[in-house]
């Protein structure tokens, strides 16, 4: 192909994408005058753009999710070659790969013993709210059906999964919502709303058990927490929250539903972002960094005890979980996530993810010292934010529109970081940032010169 040749078929790419393809969370009048970005490869934290342009990613994909970095041959091939072999049968069958993924996975997950396969985070989130609701009806005469969500947390897209969400920007224009979803206030202790305390954490936690309370202990069935809330601010749980919730949990007989969709597999500096905190979980559910993007594949993960309530009447015909995924079947999934765990196992890439996440913890430190504007900075391993205010006194945000230009500044340099986005009217102002598990320190300094630079200008 000559190189005209060439440039006009990127021109009818570039028309086609601008032309037919819905993007998500974008705006589209802007894409009248300049297209959106069109990806075309990638090579391990780097990629490039249909114009040539080369960017290192510091948002994992955008959403948390290439854990192991682009250009990963050995997924791919274990992809195609169950593919070839067997594509797809429903989940009511078993397939080789995700009999031997599920194994592997409950082995790092004391406790939990069975894995429901399904396609996204929001689809995982669903099928643990319709285990909670028909446990509700088998083992409470259908009273504890509620479940309690945190302000500022996020669990999916789907409007019942928005009916959990913490994020009022998110859930606007969608209702009316799904019955039977309560919320807590968050515990972010930057911007604590009980002013300066010693035990914001308890304190915080306890928010828990007055709204258990107030809607009375016999119709709550289970609180869905984000181990670390992600896209509500990047907000690290303070100490003594956790162990709080959990005793709380434990008085009332209310199961505990972690949404690790982006902390798990790795990203925190442990398998699971839960580990750091001691909180023994009754269900887990997980996607992004399962596969690292190569496949679609989430998972709702549970205890035995859960699990035995949905065997107990074999003559009743609405007994068992009556639910089914019909991409949970899909075997590509499964084996995307076996070979993205030897990755991560064989590289150690979970210890990296510590090592790395604290000497970019540190270099994030540094530029909060440097520049007033940065308010606060949080995270934990390889997921951080920088909380950025007007006034470092009073903690007034920033309007989203100067974080917007901080991240189109940094893309300018060639360096792709993330912010909040359509989350908390008022406080869209904190630059996330979630770099593949493969990232070393001088990719971490790439980045930081970046912000740097960045927050100097504008």
């Amino acid at each position: 192909m000559s190189a005209v040749e060439n440039i006009l078929d990127l021109e009818k790419i570039a028309a086609a994408d601008r032309d037919s393809v819905w993007h998500h969370l974008a705006q589209h009048k802007s894409f009248e005058q300049t297209g959106p970005m069109i990806v075309v490869e990638g090579k391990g934290m780097r990629i490039r753009d249909i114009n040539g342009n080369e960017f290192l990613d510091a948002v994992s994909g955008g959403l948390w999710t290439v854990n192991v970095g682009y250009g990963r041959e050995s997924i791919a091939d274990a992809v195609r070659e169950q593919l070839v072999k067997m594509c797809f049968f429903a989940n009511s069958a078993g397939s080789i790969p995700g009999a031997q993924f599920a194994a592997a996975l409950l082995e790092k997950m004391p406790g939990l013993s069975r894995v429901y396969f399904s396609n996204s985070g929001s689809e995982a989130n669903e099928k643990a709210y319709k285990i909670v609701r028909q446990i509700a009806h088998k083992k409470y005469d259908g009273k504890k059906y509620k479940i309690i969500y945190r302000e500022r947390d996020y669990h999916g897209t789907t409007i019942t999964t928005l009916s959990s969400g913490g994020q009022n920007e998110r859930r606007a224009q969608y209702g009316p919502y799904t019955p039977g979803f309560v919320e807590m206030p968050h515990c972010c202790e930057y911007r604590s709303q009980y002013g300066e305390i010693d035990n914001y954490g308890e304190r915080a936690a306890r928010e828990l058990e007055r709204v258990v309370l107030e809607e009375g202990a016999d119709t709550v069935g289970a609180i869905v927490l984000e181990p670390i809330t992600a896209g509500g601010g990047a907000i690290t749980p303070p100490e003594g929250y956790w162990e709080t919730i959990q005793e709380i949990c434990q008085k009332y007989d209310i199961l505990i539903h972690i949404d690790e969709v982006v902390c798990g597999m790795g990203r925190t500096g442990k398998w699971f972002g839960y580990e750091h905190y001691g909180v023994k979980p009754d269900i887990v559910t997980l996607a992004k960094g399962v596969a690292s993007g190569y496949a679609a594949i989430s998972c709702t993960v549970t205890t035995e005890d859960i699990f035995e309530l949905f065997k107990s009447d074999e003559s009743d015909p609405l007994d068992y979980f009556r639910d089914v995924s019909t991409f949970g079947g899909c075997a590509a999934g499964a084996a995307a996530a076996l070979e993205n765990m030897r990755i991560i196992e064989d590289e150690s890439l979970v210890e990296n993810a510590a090592v790395v996440g604290d000497y970019m913890m540190g270099r994030l430190l540094e530029l909060q010292e440097k520049h007033i504007c940065v308010g606060d900075v949080r995270g934990k391993g390889l997921f951080a934010g920088i909380e950025l205010v007007k006034d470092r006194a009073s903690k007034e945000p920033i309007d989203e529109s100067v974080a917007a230009k901080v991240v189109a500044d940094c893309s300018a340099q060639g360096v792709l970081v993330g912010k909040t986005n359509r989350s908390i009217t008022g406080y869209n102002n904190t630059i996330a940032l979630s770099p593949a598990l493969i990232a070393a320190e001088s990719d971490i300094d790439e980045i930081i010169a970046a912000l740097d630079i960045a927050l100097r200008r504008i």
